[in-house]
């Protein structure tokens, strides 16, 4: 059982969490259901409830107040069984603070962050109290101007990092809740919160970034709430009683570092026995009705890697290699003297031997820790975070050996749902590096990259990357936060900013201009979202804001319906681009804005169709059929080729439907022609690389499409596998041939937009398409080819497990084959003529199949 997108229920939002569960393998398609909810030691049971849906099922009685926990549990009903089966283990959901006046708590800080021209020291704040009876139950909502981590008596709360992540915070700021019952005792107690900048007023942005977006305070806001042996409560909330101190944290930002001074640390500073000298808190101010549960799960540390190589360097220095281009931060094990002074640089790449730090630009990604010379110290940064796979550190008393030092690595905690493998190594290397990227750009929001001075929450690189992800990874709750925010940030006439959050006043980027594939977002993700995790409300909830963005593109296309006016970005990073316009490719721009146009028209349509307004699905059925007639009588050419006779160009028209069934082949013909006669070297960019292999597919040309997949030379997706790179590259030669970087001055290693090939893997050489919303029917639709002579493929549906795996034999070629429990399925093996399939294992052989047949 799980409750809306989360798989823990306590502090939820929804006050009527929708329900899903899953049936175990064998049971049988399920016929009805009944659900148990006990609240307040009262068990309320729906009865037999006649239906299939086991997903996102309507909350059954009234809705939960504000704390109020209920326990859940299932029985189902499946036609071999005359009795249904047994409940499921009871799962807990608890309501977080649903209501603004349920908050006592106000944000709580050092008064020095009033100057402007103080320093940027960390704070942390602090407070005793006591409890004079047993507690049964204790609960601390938490968040803050900036990040936080807590302690109670000297104990962490939580496990996440970088808390509360990042949202457009003056509308909405994430608070959590946790169980702390385990964490206090009876008499003298201590909470207290180390605090950072973050992104509320670290630097962030271009060109040297910018601070204080948000505000010039640190401050922590914090409701602990205690419940009794005898049912009586107090609480214990952050108000001006509290008293704040500077705390080891010497400076903190999420680009440039942190310095930490152990010689300034009691490691006992948050228990009753600490001796603790702090001044009065500065009180600020927040709106309770801005701060909102979370929709998916917090940054957490999910893996530890040792480093491969250490090398020292003739000067003293240490070089670590990791062997794996990552997100996180170093943590270390050290013993030295007081005062001496560790230096950890990191990078993606070397350079001639040396790390190369010049496509982090601002961004100087810079650890310092000074020892205290008491004892072996273990320590990591708190509130920075890097990306790199080599690091540098720099007066390490002794040897640095292998076991002293390990990367942590750390990205938001969504649940892994889809892999992919086959015989060939360097393609199966490539979906690794597709996954690393989408791992080390997930941090609380869809970024770019995890390196530079950006980071930002591009929305044409999730646009296109979007079905990727939501095959690898169940990423509903944290897209549909971020897309949200890019609600709010949707400008009153519809324009989409080009990344949300917005940085204000960044030069580069403002005015905020309307731009396709970017722009489209807005219609596009919430339709990906909804085809695969099967959320009709995500769909409602974001269609004001897709609607809205169609309805601006039609006001700025006019009577023509050609979006040809504005700033366009393209075809982002085609690699006849030069290094210094990325934008100036082969493919014309307002070509690619009049195609995304149509295309988003037609998905607005179609989701205007599954929320039943059919008055809107006509009306932009019928637009998208006039910006697609538009589209052909300005860029089609009477010969059938196109007026940008560009891969890209090709791709895009007949990826979106836009030809007549009578330019369709004449038009894959003719991208055919252009990769072969390319030696199948890439020549697309950001809108063009996603398509292309489907549009080569469904016009007769699978054998081009390997032959793009499988080129090794530059440029190409094994290009970089060739070179030794474990994630997804920003450019296609980032790294060139000759060992030097690209000499751009956006340069990145680990950018997962190029990666978005990734979903064609899954579907058509792993051979699994959901048909329905959700997984609910399936196509099973391997093609070989490539030289591949099996593969494998596994997606944790909501339904439960989807898996094709299948091999070429002496005579054909044999598919084993998993549908989940309430599924039903379609096996289309090459050769052979479509088999239904029901839930279960199957076990599919083309030459029986044929065998059959005739």
């Amino acid at each position: 059982m799980s409750f809306e997108h989360l798989t823990d229920g306590l502090g939820i939002g929804a006050p009527a969490p929708r329900l899903t569960w899953t049936l175990p393998a064998g049971a049988g398609p399920q016929e009805a259901y009944e659900l148990e909810v006990t609240r307040a030691g009262r068990a309320h049971r729906t009865g037999r409830v006649e239906s299939r849906e086991q997903v996102l099922v309507p909350w059954p009685g009234p809705p939960l107040t504000s704390r109020e926990r209920a326990g859940v549990r299932v029985r189902v009903w499946t036609p071999a069984a005359g009795a249904p089966t047994a409940w499921s283990e009871p799962r807990a959901v608890e309501a977080g603070l649903l209501d603004p006046a349920d908050w006592q708590a106000v944000p709580v800080g050092a008064g020095w962050d009033e100057d402007p021209a103080a320093q940027r020291r960390p704070a942390r704040v602090r407070k005793d109290f006591r409890l004079d009876r047993p507690v049964t139950r204790a609960r601390l909502y938490v968040t803050a101007h900036g990040l936080y981590e807590v302690e109670i008596n000297g104990r962490r709360v939580g496990d996440e990092t970088l808390a509360p992540g990042w949202t457009v915070y003056p509308h909405r700021l994430r608070y959590r809740t946790h169980d702390v019952t385990a964490h206090l005792d009876r008499g003298a107690n201590t909470i207290g919160a180390w605090l950072g900048d973050g992104w509320y007023r670290g630097k962030y942005g271009f060109d040297g970034g910018t601070r204080n977006i948000y505000g010039t305070d640190q401050s922590l806001i914090a409701q602990l709430e205690v419940t009794y042996d005898d049912g009586t409560t107090a609480v214990v909330a952050t108000d001006a009683t509290w008293s704040a101190a500077p705390g080891p944290i010497l400076t903190s930002g999420l680009y440039e570092g942190e310095t930490f001074d152990a010689r300034l640390d009691d490691p006992n500073w948050a228990t009753p026995q600490a001796s603790w000298t702090g001044t009065p808190v500065a009180v600020r101010d927040r709106d309770p009705g801005t701060l909102v549960a979370p929709l998916g799960p917090p940054v957490r540390r999910t893996q530890e890697i040792a480093p491969v190589t250490v090398t020292r360097t003739d000067d003293g220095r240490h070089l670590l290699d990791f062997g794996q281009n990552l997100v996180g931060r170093l943590r270390l094990t050290v013993d030295g003297p007081a005062g001496t002074t560790l230096t950890l640089r990191h990078a993606e790449v070397l350079q001639d031997g040396e790390p190369a730090t010049a496509p982090l630009r601002e961004a100087y990604a810079t650890d310092t820790l000074i020892l205290a010379g008491r004892s072996p110290l273990t320590w990591e940064p708190r509130f920075t975070l890097h990306g790199f796979r080599y690091a540098e550190v720099t007066g390490w008393p002794g040897e640095l050996t292998a076991d002293a030092v390990t990367a942590q690595i750390y990205h938001t905690d969504m649940r892994r749902t889809g892999w992919f493998e086959c015989s060939d190594p360097l393609i199966d290397r490539l979906h690794e590096n597709v996954v690393w990227s989408m791992r080390g750009n997930f941090v609380d929001l869809p970024t770019d990259c995890p390196q530079r001075d950006e980071r930002l929450g591009w929305t044409g690189d999730i646009q296109v990357f979007a079905p990727t992800a939501s095959y690898l990874y169940d990423c509903a709750g944290l897209l549909d936060s971020w897309l949200t925010d890019v609600g709010l940030e949707q400008l009153p006439d519809g324009t989409i900013p080009w990344y949300v959050p917005v940085i204000p006043g960044e030069p580069m980027w403002t005015p905020i201009h309307p731009g396709a594939a970017w722009g489209d977002v807005a219609t596009l993700t919430p339709w990906t979202l909804f085809q695969r995790f099967g959320d009709l409300e995500l769909l409602r909830r974001h269609y004001p804001m897709a609607k809205a963005w169609v309805d601006l593109v039609e006001r700025l296309a006019g009577p023509t319906r050609l979006w040809d006016t504005g700033v366009q970005l393209g075809d982002w990073l085609d690699p006849a681009a030069p290094p210094d316009d990325p934008a100036a490719g082969r493919t014309d721009r307002y070509l690619v804005a009049t195609a995304y146009f149509a295309h988003s028209a037609r998905h607005l349509a179609l989701t205007a169709a599954e929320l039943g307004n059919h008055a809107d699905a006509a009306r932009y059925t019928a637009l998208a059929d006039e910006v697609a007639d538009a589209f052909r009588r300005r860029y089609v050419l009477p010969t059938g080729r196109m007026t940008s006779d560009s891969a890209t160009a090709y791709a895009m028209a007949l990826a979106f439907g836009l030809l007549t069934p009578q330019q369709r082949r004449p038009a894959g013909d003719r991208l055919a022609r252009l990769v072969t006669d390319d030696d199948a070297r890439i020549a697309t960019g950001f809108v063009g690389t996603p398509l292309i292999c489907d549009a080569l597919t469904d016009t007769g040309h699978l054998d081009v499409a390997y032959r793009l997949l499988t080129q090794t030379a530059c440029p190409s997706w094994l290009y970089p596998v060739t070179m030794g790179a474990t994630t997804i590259w920003e450019r296609w030669d980032s790294l060139r041939p000759d060992g030097t970087l690209n000499p751009g001055g956006m340069t990145s290693f680990n950018h997962y937009a190029l990666g978005a090939v990734a979903d064609w893997l899954h579907r058509v050489v792993g051979g699994i398409t959901a048909t329905a919303p959700g997984y609910r029917t399936i196509a099973f639709r391997p093609r070989p080819g490539g030289g591949i002579t099996w593969a494998r493929t596994r997606h944790e549906s909501p339904y439960g497990t989807v898996s094709l795996s299948w091999e070429l034999t002496a005579t054909g070629l044999t598919a084993r084959i998993t549908v989940p429990q309430g599924c039903t399925a379609t096996a289309e093996l090459p050769g052979c003529a479509p088999v239904a399939l029901g839930p279960g294992e199957h076990v599919l052989d083309t030459t029986e199949i044929a065998t059959e047949a005739a």
